[in-house]
């Protein structure tokens, strides 16, 4: 029986890293945003190389939901899914993703748009989907009767060790250290979009260094990572911390 994980977050936080860390494990096989491509062919956000995405990606809602409930494509026993909420603006909705089990990446606002801002010009509150997220966290924690797991950014890299194992045991799953560190280089898992945004991951081969001080963000970017924080400090309160 396929163990489907389904890893929440936003841009820039962190996330291809941790789609690394996971892929390092010989019993998982993972995934790359797997609703890009209906996202971006339904909302029409105009999104570095959007053409590339939607022509390499199967767009329908439906029959994306329906793979993602199969079994994993190598046969491995758990199914690593990198999600982001800002990309359901579909038909596909949290009571859909009945019998999964759900983990949500968080990152201070301040560094998430700093990031986001070096890939583009502009950065708005739907960018990040950060009230969705929140909503998503509050109806799985009311259906678990507790908090599901949540790992901040700044935390995984100040002790990466430590905060993946107690993740992986909250997970359920056998902690080992492969997922420390991985082979540079692309992988054929990755996004189409991996041309724009993965360098800096496809140059690593583990953890970057702790991350420094948020840096100061123009009027406009702040006003918006301002709107964001309600939202990431409500998670944020039950992060699992080394």
């Amino acid at each position: 029986m396929t163990k489907r994980i389904a890893m929440w977050s936003g841009p820039r936080n962190l996330s291809t890293a941790m789609m690394r860390s996971f892929g390092s494990r010989p019993d998982t096989f993972v995934s790359d945003e797997p609703f890009y491509g209906c996202f971006l062919k339904d909302s029409g956000a105009d999104h570095p190389m959007a053409e590339e995405v939607i022509a390499a990606m199967d767009c329908d809602w439906h029959r994306v939901m329906t793979s993602l409930r199969g079994a994993a494509n190598d046969g491995a026993p758990i199914w690593y899914q990198k999600h982001m909420w800002h990309h359901m603006v579909g038909p596909v909705g949290y009571d859909d993703f009945e019998g999964f089990t759900h983990a949500f990446l968080i990152r201070q606002p301040e560094r998430m748009i700093a990031s986001y801002l070096n890939k583009r010009e502009t950065a708005r509150f739907e960018d990040f989907g950060m009230e969705r997220q929140a909503e998503f966290f509050e109806r799985e924690a009311d259906r678990l009767g507790h908090a599901p797991p949540v790992i901040d950014a700044a935390d995984v890299l100040r002790d990466p060790q430590h905060v993946l194992a107690k993740l992986c045991s909250a997970l359920g799953l056998e902690w080992t250290p492969r997922m420390l560190y991985w082979e540079p280089g692309p992988r054929a898992t990755d996004g189409p979009w991996a041309p724009h945004w993965y360098a800096t991951v496809e140059a690593s081969t583990g953890f970057g260094p702790p991350e420094e001080e948020a840096p100061d963000l123009p009027e406009e970017a702040q006003r918006v990572a301002n709107q964001c924080r309600p939202f990431y400090e409500r998670l944020a309160e039950h992060r699992i911390t080394a």
